[in-house]
C-alpha cells in the first residue's frame, strides 16, 4: 500500500527559523539532520519536495465562477504543510512508525498519513 506522509511542522524548529532552530543544542540539531537523511534512505521512502514557508503561498478559489486569489495560506500557519514524502509500505502500522521517525511530529508539528488511492 502506498502512503502520503504530510508533514506539518507547527512550531518545529527548522534551520529557516534561527531562534527556534539556534535553541536547540548542537546534538539536538545534528540528530534533526540524521533523521531526516535517514528517513530519505529509508528502503519504500520517495522524497517530496521542501517548500517554501507558508506566508510565501498564494491560495485560488473560485466561487460563483469568479477566480478568488488570496496572499498566504488557507490554513493555519501552525496547521501548513511544511513537505511531503511517499512510503511504499505493508501496512498502515509500518507508515505509522516511519511518521513517528519524522522529526516535526516530535518537535512541535504532525504528520499526516494517509493512503494513495488505488
Amino acid at each position: 500500500m502506498r502512503y502520503m506522509l504530510l508533514i506539518h511542522h507547527g512550531s518545529a524548529p527548522t534551520p529557516e527559523e534561527p531562534g527556534a532552530w539556534n535553541a536547540l543544542s548542537t546534538e539536538e540539531r545534528r540528530q534533526v539532520v540524521a533523521d531526516y537523511q535517514a528517513l530519505g534512505e529509508t528502503p519504500g521512502v520517495t522524497t517530496g519536495e521542501r517548500m517554501e514557508p507558508p506566508e510565501d503561498a498564494t491560495t485560488v478559489r473560485v466561487r460563483d465562477g469568479q477566480t478568488l486569489i488570496t496572499d498566504g495560506p488557507f490554513a493555519e500557519l501552525k496547521e501548513a504543510l511544511g513537505g511531503y514524502l511517499f512510503y511504499e509500505a505493508d501496512d498502515l502500522d509500518a507508515a505509522l512508525e516511519l511518521a513517528a521517525r519524522i522529526p516535526a511530529a516530535r518537535l512541535g508539528g504532525a504528520v499526516e498519513v494517509r493512503p494513495i488511492r488505488q
